[in-house]
């Protein structure tokens, strides 16, 4: 079941190439990665039908096909526990899966209900320009005028939530994010609203930077105190700082409370604008974990 290389978004997924193909392409679009072998039955159902939806779907998500016998590493990375296997990952994090062979009808519901539609039947909204630095404050003010206007648009309560979330009001943001419908829950912008949301809840109560960082130095094993410090350097505006606690976190024990120095890092580059930096801490999380 070699990948046709007439199928320009199917492709075969190995160690040597899944972080550049799988983690960081999954920030750009969804990457469907199907766990298969040569000797499997219900493979050989599922994956004509997944390299077909991935062909009319052109390019509304990438298939990502891992031979288990050959990508051992990969598997055990993933908990594989029986083939066919199939995960979703989107921005550099799985999102969710499922073991079996469905039929087409149940795949495309799959897919829809995570947002991904047909790319030639959806419009996406158009990347946004770059643009001189909006006042927040002001934009809050226009985009409750739109919304008061346009009490049916829920896009315009997502840029509202945004706007509010960038001046610190974080509790009324958080209110729009909750009631947003199911699409645009899943929005790359609510999604890094989220991850921002998250970091601000962890760090009521928490200690000073002070007291963490002296924590550190007498236990670097406080691992506790290393994640807060962390958090606190990515919303202080020093994400290299907060994403080297992260990865240390992950270095000394990458099974941390369930996965949270991962799940950290994940949530980081969703927050941090910096490409290039982004880019870097992404292959460093990758050559610890596979």
């Amino acid at each position: 079941m070699t990948t046709d290389t007439a199928q320009p978004h199917v492709f075969d997924a190995t160690t040597a190439n899944f972080e550049a193909d799988v983690l960081q392409r999954s920030t750009q679009v969804p990457v469907l990665v199907d766990f298969w072998a040569e000797w499997c039955g219900p493979c050989k159902q599922l994956g004509p039908i997944l390299e077909k939806l991935a062909d009319d779907y052109n390019g509304a998500f990438l298939l990502a096909k891992v031979d288990v016998d050959k990508e051992q590493e990969i598997a055990a990375a993933f908990q594989v526990r029986s083939i066919p296997t199939v995960f979703l990952v989107k921005g550099g994090q799985l999102v969710d899966g499922f073991p079996g062979a469905l039929p087409e009808g149940q795949l495309r519901e799959f897919l829809k209900h995570h947002g991904i539609e047909p790319a030639a039947a959806a419009e996406p909204a158009a990347a946004e320009p770059d643009a001189a630095p909006l006042d927040p404050h002001a934009e809050v003010v226009r985009l409750r005028g739109e919304v008061a206007d346009h009490p049916e648009d829920d896009a315009r309560k997502l840029d509202l939530a945004l706007a509010l979330l960038k001046t610190g009001a974080a509790r009324e943001a958080e209110q729009l994010l909750d009631a947003l419908p199911a699409n645009l829950a899943h929005d790359d912008r609510a999604v890094s609203a989220r991850s921002r949301l998250g970091f601000a809840a962890l760090l009521d109560n928490a200690p000073p930077v002070e007291v963490l960082e002296a924590a550190i130095a007498g236990n670097p094993d406080d691992l506790r105190a290393r994640h807060l410090l962390g958090v606190q350097r990515i919303v202080a505006g020093e994400p290299q700082a907060g994403l080297d606690q992260f990865l240390e976190i992950l270095r000394r024990d990458r099974n941390y409370e369930d996965g949270l120095p991962r799940r950290s890092l994940i949530d980081a580059f969703r927050i941090i604008e910096d490409e290039d930096l982004v880019g870097a801490y992404r292959r460093k999380m990758s050559s610890l974990l596979f």
